[in-house]
């Protein structure tokens, strides 16, 4: 059932992306360098969609689990010192600051949530007036759309033969402080296109901890107005190369504290 409706909800949400915001607010604010073309994405009007089980699909490099409401892809760990202003990016992206690199098409991606009914909330970023300017005034986004957009990222990686699985919140840290990042949750803002192209595809933002529009996921909470507090906690990260599968669930309220 799902693979029939792959078409129409592509082609449903990246209209509706379209129309419902201005043009200037879809322009990407920095002009991204061309990825090699060994990592060019499949063409995204025609995903390549595979059915694993009863409940599970894979679109790429994407797998969509309906049961569970839970997307799975792989990264690897990019760094695990220094300032960080992204999460996860692609290999175009800007990886000077990024804790983790992935591969996959941002596209296939955005339709495993489309699928899964995730629905985008663009809460964070102010609205555009007619000279392509911001306002410093914020949509007014439904509360079920609020916390329906609110997800939960965790990481899972072999640990010398011993699988491993911690709320990607654990990995990073205050700068100042010290202290680990709250068991606070992610949201997915879902993206623009732009002249034809899907925006995170051009600039390589998937996941931003500092906010970004053009980013398919952004963090929450409190402190994600600069690129200067959050870092990596080394202890917590897996040395640099290491494989690292991503987890995406509903966020819940009764998740376990980060530890300290």
């Amino acid at each position: 059932m799902i693979r029939h409706l792959i078409p129409l909800v592509f082609a449903g949400s990246s209209l509706a992306f379209a129309q419902d915001r201005p043009a200037a607010e879809t322009t990407p604010d920095v002009k991204p360098a061309a990825p090699p073309t060994d990592l060019q994405p499949a063409d995204p009007t025609q995903p390549q969609v595979r059915k694993l089980d009863e409940f599970r699909y894979q679109i790429g490099n994407v797998t969509l689990d309906q049961k569970n409401r839970e997307i799975r892809f792989p990264t690897k760990v990019n760094m695990s010192e220094g300032l960080l202003e992204y999460l996860i990016v692609l290999q175009h992206g800007k990886i000077h600051e990024a804790l983790l690199l992935t591969e996959i098409s941002s596209v296939h991606l955005n339709l495993a949530f489309t699928l899964l009914r995730f629905p985008p909330s663009r809460e964070l970023f102010s609205t555009i007036d007619e000279t392509g300017h911001m306002t410093g005034l914020y949509p007014d986004v439904p509360a079920a759309v609020r916390a329906g957009a609110r997800i939960a990222l965790d990481v899972e990686w072999d640990d010398n033969g011993k699988t491993r699985r911690v709320p990607i919140n654990e990995w990073l840290q205050n700068s100042t402080k010290g202290t680990p990042m709250p068991p606070s949750p992610w949201l997915y803002c879902g993206a623009d296109f732009y002249e034809g192209k899907f925006v995170p595809e051009m600039t390589g933002d998937i996941t931003s901890i500092c906010i970004a529009p053009a980013a398919l996921i952004n963090y929450a909470s409190t402190d994600n107005q600069t690129d200067t507090v959050w870092v990596g906690t080394p202890k917590q990260i897996p040395p640099v190369g290491t494989p690292v599968t991503l987890i995406i669930t509903p966020y819940s309220t009764t998740r376990p504290l980060a530890k300290p």
